[in-house]
């Protein structure tokens, strides 16, 4: 397995995943999106398997701010969370294709 933790530092749900692949010894490497964003090659893998929609942290602060609710197309949402790293729900974690977002044990347990 080549596991990424796409998340921050603060993050409730990002810590979650991290100690559910530090309990089961499995090495990983966490990524802090305050440090450096989802590259759009990176963004291309991850949305082979979760929607654009599934993303976007509707509730964050940064969505309401760039009235996210207002824009349509995807491309354009797909350049935002190129450049507003705080746009994402996190955790994304990604093993090779394959991704999730959020706190999904029921799945990284597949991966095993």
């Amino acid at each position: 397995m080549n596991i990424q933790i796409y998340g921050t530092r603060k993050c409730f749900d990002t810590k979650k995943a991290e100690r559910y692949f530090k309990e089961r010894n499995i090495k990983f490497q966490f990524i802090d999106l305050n440090e450096k964003a989802l590259s759009k090659g990176e963004l291309q893998s991850v949305k082979s398997s979760v929607a654009l929609n599934e993303l976007i942290n509707k509730e964050g602060k940064d969505y309401k701010a760039l009235n996210l609710d207002q824009i349509r197309g995807l491309e354009m949402r797909e350049e935002l969370l190129l450049t507003h790293p705080k746009l994402y729900r996190t955790p994304i974690v990604r093993n090779g294709r394959k991704a999730t977002v959020g706190y999904q044990p029921e799945i990284w347990k597949e991966w095993e």
